[in-house]
């Protein structure tokens, strides 16, 4: 069934059930209105409900579609609500979406992909009496629960990101970190690119004078818009978090590069002492006074000696090796 739950709702109670083809008369005053929730909905009933309702036909199409960015659309004296829904999946972060149809005497609530049912929200808003207030508290309680729905998504992967950042100070990052890093970059700028767009509704909602909207309401939107906020600081924090923890990945990997190639020159040199004297005396001229000198291999193996010591000493003070 595409109909999660419909309830007729009169000062602040609930009264009884409704379907979608049932057309209802509501008392013009707020205190009577429908709240519905509907999840992946066919055409057909998106249909009844734009008959029933009188809801327009492009935020019809729209909410069939389900590919919208969040924003707010107005038809007459109606409004006309899209907000993104994310959840992690197996490591990457996955968008629902919820359309909502708000009127004076109405609120449906289409949702795709979520993974959050609003039962216990609607619970909640019942057993406090906020229904009582009308559609446009129930948008705000709706939207203010989506967006809370993303700061749990975020903490996760903050503590993936800082995981990651204490193993790049222990030990290098391999092939794995590294992909995932770029990953996660990837995930927070998808989601980034839905705050965006959620924190101009709640704008809208706080600023514009707008259909359904009380002016005593317009200000609990503040506080969804403060969330978004709260929410698009922590990705940016987690994004230069990644950047750095890739770039010190890379400077210590350059500086581990440096000291073995240090390492290496410091030997070289010291080897190529005995190997010029080598190939001095591997020569194989027959006139070489040092040949007949009763003592000259000693002399020769000391010098070596010597020279490859002083080296040794020389690049261990220097740090070399």
């Amino acid at each position: 069934m595409a109909v999660v739950a419909a309830y007729l709702y009169r000062n602040g109670e609930r009264v009884r059930p409704v379907t979608i083809d049932e057309k209802i008369d509501c008392a013009a005053d707020k205190s009577e209105f429908v709240w519905m929730g509907i999840s992946d909905p066919t055409s057909d009933e998106l249909r009844t409900l734009q008959d029933g309702y009188n809801l327009h036909p492009l935020a019809i199409e729209d909410a069939l579609k389900a590919d919208q960015l969040p924003k707010v659309d107005i038809y007459g004296d109606q409004l006309f609500v899209v907000a993104r829904t994310a959840h992690l999946d197996q490591g990457r972060i996955s968008f629902g979406e919820t359309a909502l149809f708000v009127g004076h005497s109405h609120i449906i609530s289409v949702r795709h992909g979520s993974t959050r049912a609003h039962t216990a929200l609607r619970e909640h808003l019942e057993a406090t009496h906020l229904v009582t207030r009308g559609t446009d508290y129930v948008l705000h309680a709706v939207l203010d629960f989506i967006v809370d729905g993303y700061l749990p998504l975020v903490e996760t992967i903050e503590d993936e990101v800082l995981a990651m950042e204490h193993r790049a100070i222990d030990s290098f990052l391999d092939r794995g970190d590294v992909n995932r890093i770029f990953a996660l970059r990837r995930e927070l700028i998808r989601l980034q690119r839905v705050l965006g767009p959620m924190g101009e509704v709640a704008g809208k909602l706080v600023r514009n004078h707008l259909p359904c909207i009380d002016a005593d309401a317009r200000p609990y939107f503040n506080d969804v818009l403060d969330h978004v906020r709260r929410v698009q600081a922590m990705v940016d924090g987690l994004r230069e978090v990644l950047t750095s923890v890739f770039e010190f990945s890379n400077l210590l990997e350059q500086q581990r590069t440096g000291a073995i190639t240090r390492q290496l020159a410091a030997w070289a040199a010291i080897l190529a002492t005995p190997t010029a004297v080598a190939g001095i005396y591997g020569m194989n001229f027959e006139e070489m006074p040092e040949l007949s000198t009763r003592y000259g291999y000693f002399v020769v193996l000391g010098v070596i000696f010597c020279i490859c010591t002083l080296l040794l000493v020389r690049f261990r003070r220097a740090g070399w090796l």
